[in-house]
């Protein structure tokens, strides 16, 4: 099986590589601590919505956005562990660059509609004091990276740019469009151009000291490396073959930078998910050097069961390499759900396989695991995607032995002597008390009433659109309000569950809306409907979490449960083994006993 492909994937480690941004597509943005594994800031519940209107669809909130590139700037570099000295600044399919202050969880500031089209690519220099954007309208805008405000813009192709990178000096700024181009920083004059790849520049960045740019394309299974020297159409001094197309690139030089004819390192990581490095002395001794591979794979059967998902390489940097063939390299790999994050030791021309764990992941109920010893554990919690997560819901639970706070109030010699009169409260008592939920009167009536304005039809029965749209435009208005009543009624008393009481609430809106709203208690009825479907949406993201995150540490008890019964039956079968030898040495001596009385 084929790791899943991984060029939807946008990632952006902060320069400390302390923290990594990783957005799959789904318009989350979640930002992972890379020394805790944890996840420490989650941009999805960020939403911009009209207070006054409840069904009104989010905008301008992070849930409607498609990221198209990202890029991370650190502003102070003394504060290494701090967020807030550094911006995530991201562009949108929609033409918009904004930039997220991290540790607030909210957009420090907005361009709308910075490039008509959508925006490609995003870089700046390595002291961040400025940002870069390239878009579809061929267009290069330089904004401050604090405030947000247009420094600069000049059209850098009649055509839409794929992708683009500023040296680390701010000196030189390069663009690829139909044809790779450089340009100076200061004067947006061109410099060079070179020919080659026919496809659409997918990657492409700078060495550290700005003598080279690496590239590569769609669909070209190679990383180009081009020298920035000035002159005229050139075509690429060296050529890294790979197998299959990159996602990313990155480059190091090795020894002194501004030493004449330093060497330099490259990583590319691929669209399955093999990261690929190469370094030499000089260019040629790049160009001749064999790629070195890291790959990961995984001890646990429990990726075959994960929707064909296997774990892999979506995002490295490169740290040092002192020497040709030494060096370091960060990965993040593993799953997107869970990454891991690892410093490896590389000796070029020596391939590297990564072992990424399963363990931590939450997989649906339905999968079983089988043990070492033959155990087959069914519904066996090991792994759980974003969308089983979002689907488990926290049951209502009865919770009984309630004590009164006036008694939890009274000195322990009081207590005692009252310890006889207490009384065993339900809570679910105290809720219908408090009119929370229905008395089992209220029920029965209830369900007398609906069984008959229903004239049969069970409310949890699988009923069509269809057969439910005749049943209610049958009714007359009356009964129609009547039902609208006493379907929310239940619903707000927990009675029924909701999936079941909604589709008939919309259905009395759509064909008796003219009756209801006539009614003097309409405005009433209304208003409850909206604060009750209010209340129950602010609430279910935050069920929803520690419904994943209990069933994370009951999946976690189960696991400690399980190892402690395997080890209990090895030692169970070590003692019976140590019987079995010490009942063989008995009979060997006596064997030898007898032998001995008959000699």
């Amino acid at each position: 099986m084929e790791p899943a492909n991984i060029r939807d994937v946008l990632t952006s480690f902060s320069p400390s590589l302390d923290f990594l941004a990783i957005s799959s597509g789904d318009g989350r943005i979640k930002i992972w601590d890379t020394i805790k594994g944890q996840v420490q800031t989650d941009f999805a519940n960020i939403v911009s919505t009209d207070e006054t209107d409840f069904f009104a669809k989010p905008e301008g909130g992070h849930l409607s956005v498609d990221y198209t590139c990202m890029k991370w700037l650190s502003l102070e570099k003394k504060k290494k562990r701090k967020l807030r000295s550094s911006l995530l600044i991201l562009g949108t399919g929609g033409g918009d660059v904004l930039a997220l202050d991290v540790s607030a969880g909210q957009s420090k500031w907005r361009v709308s509609d910075c490039h008509p089209g959508g925006v490609t690519a995003i870089s700046s220099p390595t002291n961040g004091s400025c940002v870069y954007t390239a878009g579809v309208d061929g267009m290069i805008c330089e904004l401050d990276s604090m405030t947000g405000n247009l420094l600069g813009k000049f059209r850098a192709s009649a055509k839409a740019i794929s992708s683009m990178s500023v040296s680390s000096d701010g000196k030189l700024l390069a663009t690829a469009a139909a044809q790779l181009k450089i340009f100076s920083c200061s004067d947006h004059k061109k410099m060079q151009k070179f020919s080659g790849h026919p496809g659409a520049v997918r990657c492409m960045t700078f060495s550290d000291d700005g003598k080279y740019v690496l590239s590569s394309a769609v669909g070209e299974r190679y990383v180009a490396v081009w020298e920035v020297d000035g002159s005229k159409k050139k075509s690429a001094c060296c050529v890294l073959a790979m197998d299959h197309p990159a996602i990313f690139i990155d480059s190091k030089c090795i020894g002194t930078a501004g030493v004449a004819n330093s060497g330099l390192s490259v990583l590319a990581i691929s669209e399955m998910g093999v990261c690929y490095l190469w370094s030499g002395a000089n260019i040629k001794e790049l160009h001749n050097s064999k790629s070195t591979k890291v790959t990961v794979s995984t001890e646990d059967s429990l990726s075959k069961n994960y929707k064909g998902a296997v774990p892999t390489i979506f995002s490295g940097k490169l740290q040092n390499f002192s020497k040709p063939v030494t060096g370091h390299v960060f990965l993040a790999h593993g799953l997107l759900i869970k990454p891991s994050f690892e410093k490896i030791s590389i000796q070029c021309g020596t391939d590297v396989k990564l072992t990424s764990s399963m363990d931590g992941i939450l997989l649906p109920l339905t999968q079983s695991q089988k043990s070492k010893k033959g155990f087959e554990n069914q519904n066996h919690i090991t792994a759980l995607d974003r969308a089983n997560t979002e689907g488990a819901l926290l049951p209502v639970t009865k919770i009984f032995n309630v004590v009164d706070a006036e008694s939890r109030a009274m000195p322990s010699s009081t207590k005692d002597d009252a310890e006889a009169d207490q009384v065993t409260i339900c809570l679910e008592d105290q809720l219908r008390a408090e009119g929370i939920l229905s008395n089992d009167d209220d029920l029965t009536s209830n369900t007398m009433l609906l069984s008959k304005l229903l004239k049969g039809f069970n409310l949890e029965a699988n009923v069509s659109q269809k057969q439910m749209r005749v049943a209610v435009q049958s009714m007359i208005p009356s009964d129609a309000f009547m039902l609208l009543e006493v379907l929310l009624g239940m619903w707000q008393s927990r009675s029924l569950d909701g999936q079941y009481i909604l589709p008939w609430v919309c259905c009395l809106l759509v064909n008796h809306s003219d009756y209801v709203k006539s009614q003097e208690p309409a405005s009433r009825l209304l208003d409850s409907l909206y604060k009750l479907s209010k209340s129950k949406s602010e609430v279910i993201q935050s069920l929803l979490q520690l419904s994943g995150r209990l069933q994370l540490v009951t999946a976690q008890i189960n696991k400690a449960a399980d190892k402690s019964q395997i080890l209990k039956q090895e030692e169970e079968e070590s003692e019976v083994e140590d019987e079995e030898e010490l009942l063989y040495d008995e009979e060997d001596e006596s064997s030898e006993n007898t032998s001995d009385d008959n000699n």
